[in-house]
């Protein structure tokens, strides 16, 4: 039957194993975007689910015909995926966004970089005609992040009747990176983005950078704007023109809308009893001390070595807090088939085994580093908090620096980085560093320590009513009725 509401996102909802006498189990998906759209998706029974077949499992499943309710997983040529997953979202995409490349030597795009931008066309192309295929008619497709970039303005040459939205989980890139791509790649992905009817952001700052990646675009006849100067980004609209032909006179809407967390289902989820054991755990491993708290992929945005630098720095220049403070860094491995990743993920260890070396003592360890993806210790590690450190160099929300405050058990104090999506919601509250400043950050560290318990209370409050202003569910909701035909 068709489906009235539709979801593309390259990770489905739940995954499949396959046992040695072949039989198939389906299992919950992993991932913040999975658990977040999973709770929103809970209140819209008919919707579908349109993902990837992302293990050999998966695909199995897909050539049985095995088919959960409300989900469809697509069989892609594994080295088509891998192209477009590993070459190009990941590998061009992702640092474009988030200006990590290492410029004298990073992007080069020659053949290789072309065949994979094929695949990634191809990759999106087959995501476009399943929704074709799926969708009622007038139905509302919510695409998800820069996986699927495409997405929209091939499915709106195959079903122009469809209403379609895209959300990027990431920043936008600024019209300087955005410009590294080449003139008729980049040209491609702004006219796929603006083949939706709204385009969504986290935030005011990478609404305004899709814009100026849009008029970067303008001479090229790929978009122009249609609001006066100074219209906030969620008022704006653009007029689509193909690069071919002649102006199609479409409308696609930019739109933020802030991601929050649910704080009932994290609470709950936080005080279960494997969370209570971890909690005790860590309690006799921090052993009275202050603990400053962060919890991160090795991801090369998040900026985990720089804050190993500032803990260094703090210990270095306020002797007073050797041995009254523990350093809880869980850094879980990330995309480590990428030897960028591989690498930070070692210099890490490398640094945490130093900073140890360098202060350490018998009965005080000043940094425990965990590599575990266990998310029963992170919760844990919310509760104890005195200090949450968050100091990206550039992503997308950051809801690490929404969770904490939203457990904490006896307050928290939020250093963060200007540079989280979350910053412009949360730095009336928070501690504000600049990512790149060591010196400073380590200040703030020391400042956040030495808060009064009191400030800190009130001050997390006010951090919790924040994060929790607009939960996946609403989160959800708001896109779907921003693509209600009256809208």
């Amino acid at each position: 039957m068709a489906s009235q509401v539709l979801v593309a996102a390259n990770r489905g909802p739940l995954s499949y194993a396959l046992d040695q006498d072949g039989t198939l189990s389906a299992r919950r998906g992993g991932g913040g975007l999975v658990s977040g759209l999973s709770a929103a998706l809970a209140q819209q029974p008919e919707a579908l689910w349109i993902c990837a077949a992302l293990s050999d499992a998966d695909r199995e499943a897909v050539r049985r015909g095995v088919r959960e309710p409300g989900v469809r997983m697509l069989d892609i040529d594994p080295a088509v995926y891998d192209d477009a997953y590993n070459g190009i979202a990941n590998s061009v995409l992702w640092f474009t966004h988030h200006h990590l490349y290492d410029v004298p030597r990073e992007p080069v795009f020659d053949a290789r970089f072309r065949r994979q931008w094929a695949s990634y066309t191809a990759y999106n192309r087959a995501f476009a005609e399943a929704l074709a295929q799926e969708a009622a008619q007038g139905a509302r497709v919510l695409v998800q992040d820069y996986h699927l970039a495409l997405v929209p303005g091939q499915l709106r040459e195959l079903r122009p009747d469809l209403r379609i939205g895209h959300f990027t989980h990431t920043p936008w890139a600024s019209s300087e990176y955005l410009g590294m791509l080449p003139d008729d790649i980049r040209s491609e992905l702004m006219w796929g983005m603006l083949g939706a009817d709204v385009v969504g952001f986290h935030t005011w700052a990478w609404a305004q950078s899709f814009m100026g990646g849009a008029r970067l675009d303008d001479e090229r006849g790929i978009a122009e704007p249609m609001s006066p100067a100074g219209v906030e980004p969620s008022r704006s609209r653009w007029v689509r023109k193909s690069p071919l032909g002649p102006v199609r006179h479409r409308r696609t809407d930019v739109a933020v809308f802030a991601l929050g967390v649910d704080g009932d289902d994290l609470r709950a989820l936080a005080h279960r009893p494997e969370v209570d054991d971890k909690l005790a755990g860590l309690r006799s491993e921090v052993a009275g001390r202050k603990a400053i708290v962060r919890v991160d992929r090795t991801e090369l945005s998040k900026n985990i070595l720089r804050g190993l630098l500032a803990y260094r720095e703090l210990l270095t220049t306020h002797p007073e807090w050797r041995g009254e403070v523990v350093h809880l860094a869980s850094a879980y491995p990330s995309r480590q088939d990428l030897e960028a990743y591989r690498s930070y993920t070692q210099a890490v260890r490398d640094l945490a085994a130093e900073i140890n070396a360098e202060f350490g003592t018998q009965d005080w360890q000043p940094v425990l580093v965990s590599v575990e993806d266990d998310f029963a210790r992170s919760l844990a590690a919310y509760r104890l908090a005195d200090v949450a450190l968050v100091n990206p160099v550039r992503d997308g929300m950051n809801l690490v620096a929404k969770e904490i405050p939203v457990v904490s058990e006896a307050g928290v104090a939020l250093v963060l980085s200007t540079g989280a999506g979350a910053y412009g919601e949360l730095r009336d509250d928070a501690i504000v560093v600049n990512p790149y400043d060591v010196t400073q950050t380590a200040e703030a560290l020391h400042a956040a320590l030495s808060m009064p318990a009191e400030e800190r209370a009130e001050r997390t409050k006010r951090l919790a009513a924040a994060a929790t202003a607009l939960p996946p569910a609403a989160w959800f909701t708001a896109q779907l009725d921003r693509l209600a035909p009256e809208a």
